[in-house]
């Protein structure tokens, strides 16, 4: 650790992005449609009918987004392959032109010093796929390993460091119970808990395929969302009592960290929630533990918020949360603003699962406008992310192993099902005319950046 800055001096500043978010050439040059691509054709089913065909146009002016990164200084850019860009049906014939636009961007983030860290699944499904079954097919465990195994052979002679999935309880729980993610489904328990339970197979295989297929040592995580409980007080027992609930499987919902933490992490299913789905439990194959449990280099996690627990008790195994103070900050997204968890998220995460942590998410969705002079000034997320970077420091001094920090966005783009209402970006989108202006918050973080993280007060 460099102990003037608090970040150690290798620390990867970064910011991430997902394909359907930004790339938009939806059906160009062979690419495959994608269940998102299904999805936004669902009258009402995205916000004011939009949908991710154009986006921020980033598959055309890639080498114009290449040059704003450098010209922030990021020392690392976390992107995601889309699927059915580079498989259109999602199996067999590769697309020559999907894999040559990866190529062409990885060279030139490369050119710009800038390190390339891959998510090879950040939610665009194969639409030919999903035709098949999607994840409730167990096929997919191999569907997904062969899609790796193509694309690792084609990237690892310049691309080292790799996730398998982005944020597994969004894309399982929001796309196959709630219905307004894609693919759109309302699946009962018994269901879900298959499609959970291929996910986490594929996982494990996909990591098999990596690492046998890499062509240089790779350091491979993945990246869930966490959701961090924050200790009610100062006390050991309040520590105590926030990680139990920040690991607790409570109810049969899928908003939790262990269900889909563990049985990658430490190649088992937590107790708790095993009991709770005792009578929809998935059909678990002989060796399907094992393969889910490969050894992993760090541990990505999305971080956007907390909730502090409540120390009055409710009932064995509830952990009741203590409500905000009225007038509490919230982000347009209506997530409450709370840098703490930068702190304790990655506290419990290292203590729980023995990785280094890499802050794979952590934003902000403001009211952003290029104003009369040319400006876009967004204090807020300058304030909110210093104020979850000096969180973030302290984990680290703590003695915490963090790896890096990916700022989410480094555009604004297309959120899914709330379409192009929240900006989440560094850099502002003017999406009919496609300019780019960098934020004031941009500029703010370039200097974190330059200073690793001096210019922290």
């Amino acid at each position: 650790m460099n102990t003037m800055t608090g970040f150690p001096k290798n620390f990867a500043w970064g910011a991430a992005t997902a394909a359907y978010q930004i790339e938009g050439a939806a059906d160009r040059d062979g690419k495959g449609a994608s269940v998102w691509d299904m999805l936004c054709r669902k009258p009402g089913a995205i916000w004011n009918n939009q949908s991710g065909a154009v986006a921020c146009d980033h598959y055309r002016l890639w080498r114009q987004d290449v040059a704003l990164m450098k010209q922030l200084g990021l020392r690392a850019y976390r992107f995601s392959l889309s699927w059915p860009r580079v498989l259109p049906a999602g199996t067999g014939r590769p697309n020559p032109r999907g894999l040559e636009f990866y190529d062409r961007l990885i060279d030139a983030l490369l050119a710009a010093g800038i390190e390339p860290w891959i998510t090879l699944f950040h939610w665009d499904y194969p639409y030919e796929l999903f035709c098949r079954g999607g994840w409730l097919n167990r096929d997919s465990i191999d569907w997904f390993a062969d899609y790796v195994r193509l694309v690792t052979d084609r990237y690892s002679d310049r691309v080292t460091h790799w996730m398998t999935f982005n944020e597994p309880q969004m894309f399982l729980a929001l796309g196959h119970v709630a219905g307004v993610h894609a693919p759109g489904l309302k699946y009962a328990d018994a269901e879900m808990l298959r499609v959970c339970h291929h996910a986490f197979c594929a996982h494990g295989r996909a990591v098999q395929a990596l690492r046998a297929a890499a062509r240089q040592p790779v350091q491979v995580g993945f990246a869930p969302a966490a959701f961090v409980k924050i200790p009610p007080g100062p006390r050991a027992a309040d520590r105590a009592l926030a990680r139990r609930a920040m690991f607790a499987v409570t109810n049969r919902g899928h908003f939790n960290n262990a269900w889909y933490m563990d049985p990658v992490l430490l190649g088992k299913y937590p107790a708790d929630g095993w009991k709770l789905f005792h009578d929809v439990l998935p059909p678990v194959q002989t060796g399907d533990m094992k393969l889910m449990h490969q050894p992993l280099d760090f541990l990505g996690a999305n971080i956007y918020g907390g909730v502090t627990v409540d120390p009055r008790p409710a009932g064995t195994g509830n952990y009741p949360e203590r409500p905000e103070a009225q007038g509490h900050p919230l982000t347009l997204m209506g997530w409450h603003v709370v840098p703490e968890s930068l702190y304790w998220g990655p506290v419990f995460l290292a203590e729980r699962y023995r990785l280094p942590i890499v802050i794979t998410e952590n934003g902000m969705a403001g009211l952003d406008w290029v104003d009369a002079d040319g400006r876009v000034q967004d204090a807020s997320r300058i304030q909110y992310t210093r104020e979850y970077l000096r969180a973030l420091r302290r984990a680290v001094r703590a003695g915490v192993d963090v790896r890096g920090y990916f700022h989410w966005s480094l555009l604004d783009n297309f959120e899914w099902a709330e379409g192009y209402k929240q900006r989440f970006g560094l850099v502002h989108v003017d999406y009919p005319t496609q300019k780019r202006t960098p934020k004031d918050s941009a500029r703010w973080y370039a200097e974190v950046i330059r200073t690793n993280g001096a210019s922290l007060p």
